[in-house]
């Protein structure tokens, strides 16, 4: 550690937080729309309509029996192919974690909205509520409030992941770390701190999300 440079590290910061906010935003849309996706997946697996719970299965098997990283390949290539134009990376990345994420969101949801009483529903048709009224006003937002410490964990792990796109060319956080370790022949320090940049950011939130769980319960 005699050898450790703090300047490697400073110096680069610019760069690094580019790559950051590469990630966070890649998360944040990400997450978005692997809730939405996610929520409509779980109601028509719910929907006693046997073509819509068929097609909710087959996305949520086929999307978890393949590994990320080959998702968003897969898609940095078909997506031009479909559109019959040129994609950008970040783009297709988006599609293939909205896609793939959803299968797993789906799953939160489901347990989130069976978690919720029937008598709930029921006193919704009681009310004159349709079926979507139901879900949208009575439903849904206890399932939500129910999921919300789950959800937040597997955005923890969205984020995490977000380390994939390397392989379409994006210079996320991790990636920026490795170009500049690699420019700089300044291994120790980049990843040092990488790793310890990860840990705090996942870390922390995770303890939020305990602190928001108890609260919940109480």
């Amino acid at each position: 550690m005699i050898d450790f440079d703090f300047n490697a590290i400073i110096r680069n910061l610019p760069y690094l937080w580019q790559g950051m906010q590469l990630s966070l935003l890649l998360t944040g849309l990400a997450a978005a729309g692997s809730i939405v996706l996610g929520t409509i997946l779980a109601l028509m697996r719910l929907s006693g309509v046997r073509l819509f719970q068929w097609i909710g299965t087959a996305w949520v098997n086929f999307f978890r029996s393949l590994p990320l990283l080959l998702v968003i390949f897969w898609f940095y290539f078909l997506v031009p192919m479909v559109v019959q134009r040129q994609v950008d990376a970040f783009n297709s990345a988006l599609i293939g974690f909205v896609l793939f994420e959803a299968a797993y969101y789906c799953e939160i949801m489901r347990s989130g909205i069976l978690s919720i009483s029937r008598g709930q529903a029921w006193a919704g048709y009681a009310l004159g509520l349709r079926y979507s009224q139901t879900m949208r006003y009575v439903v849904l937002p206890q399932a939500f409030r129910n999921m919300l410490p789950i959800l937040l964990t597997q955005t923890i792990i969205l984020f995490q992941d977000t380390s994939l796109v390397f392989v379409v060319g994006l210079a996320d956080f991790m990636t920026s770390a490795v170009t500049v370790a690699q420019r700089d022949s300044r291994l120790l320090e980049l990843y040092t701190f990488t790793a310890l940049v990860y840990f705090a950011m996942c870390y922390g939130a995770s303890a939020y999300v305990k602190q928001l769980q108890k609260k919940i319960h109480r």
